[in-house]
């Protein structure tokens, strides 16, 4: 971004990067903590996930105030005004990523601390592929970098994938072990809270594409009806 005649408002402007860049760190962090949690089946890790998601609820509240600001003060134009949007509605969606941490550890009491559910072993691998897509499209805002946005998108197939795969291996675990039917049912939630997870992430990442291009992202294909669809 070149610099503006008012150095106000380039110091704006990084100020609003910076506060995204936060919120996302502290999502992101929630994320890895909550999975964290639910492996090491630690109570008071998921309570400080779950007490910790105010933090992200405020700082998207300085956003929002510094946005309203920057509009109304600074009077945006094209790119500026683009960028200043973005950072609106992409905090919108990082506060919805913090709330799908938040519920993983909140589920974390029904799962058996001794639980031998084998797909609980390979769910950190699929919230690993959403954590790292989260990770990159927060970088891919800050350097306003319209290919590494659409790379973003073209990995959330794998997560989907991952999580339509997952899906029918809990239900599989469900009907052969009929008494695990309630911890696996709580597992199917945070699986799917981590497949949301990946599609906020490409949500971010066509704000970043048309922040930095000033055109729509081409339509992704989604693909058929997929199990993530039922529940």
């Amino acid at each position: 971004m070149s610099d503006h005649t008012v150095k106000a408002f380039d110091d704006d402007i990084g100020e609003l990067r910076g506060l995204i860049a936060q919120m996302g760190g502290l999502a992101e962090q929630a994320i890895g903590a909550a999975m964290d949690a639910l492996q090491r089946h630690d109570l008071d890790a998921a309570t400080r996930v779950i007490a910790g998601d105010k933090q992200i609820d405020a700082i998207e509240m300085e956003v929002e105030q510094l946005a309203v600001r920057i509009i109304a003060l600074r009077a945006p134009m094209a790119d500026d005004l683009r960028e200043v949007v973005a950072a609106l509605k992409i905090a919108g969606v990082i506060e919805r990523i913090g709330d799908y941490a938040k519920n993983i550890a909140k589920r974390v009491p029904d799962i058996d601390a001794h639980s031998e559910i084998e797909p609980l072993s390979i769910m950190p691998a699929m919230a690993n592929l959403a954590k790292a897509m989260v990770h990159d499209v927060l970088d891919a805002f800050a350097a306003r970098d319209a290919q590494a946005a659409v790379e973003v998108c073209d990995r959330d197939r794998a997560v989907d994938d991952f999580y339509n795969s997952l899906f029918r291996v809990l239900v599989t675990h469900m009907m052969e072990n009929p008494k695990t039917i309630g911890q696996v049912a709580q597992l199917l939630f945070i699986a799917k809270n981590l497949e949301r997870v990946g599609d906020h992430a490409t949500n971010v990442a066509e704000m970043v594409y048309y922040a930095a291009t000033g055109e729509h992202m081409a339509e992704r294909d989604r693909g058929s009806l997929t199990a993530s669809e039922g529940v």
